[in-house]
């Protein structure tokens, strides 16, 4: 799998071998994480799948629309998943934008 250019399973492979203990840990902490649990598995696929958008990872992208819809996400629980991330980035613009006022009063001060 290629992004950007980037080959991601060699580089993947290369951080293992790198740092072997730590590479693991991280593959045991983010199984554990996505496991069902007091929210369901698939709801945790939908909302790596928006956090994925808001950070713009092509890969998480790929990987959690996939594991997704694996775990039965339907195509519209994940269309609907994107109007989410949309109105998050959306609401952090708007209180940023609220900010950039109260900074805008305080130099007036």
């Amino acid at each position: 799998m290629e992004f950007h250019g980037v080959d991601v399973k060699t580089q993947f492979k290369r951080m293992r071998e790198l740092a072997p203990e730590t590479y693991r840990a991280f593959l045991e902490f983010d199984q554990k994480a996505f496991k069902d649990g007091a929210i369901p598995g698939k709801t945790k696929e939908l909302i790596a799948l928006g956090i994925a958008q808001i950070t713009q990872c092509p890969w998480c992208i790929d990987a959690h629309t996939k594991k997704a819809a694996l775990a039965g996400a339907s195509d519209a629980e994940i269309a609907e998943t994107t109007f989410v991330a949309m109105a998050m980035a959306a609401g952090a613009a708007w209180s940023h934008g609220g900010l950039a006022l109260q900074c805008l009063q305080e130099q007036k001060g």
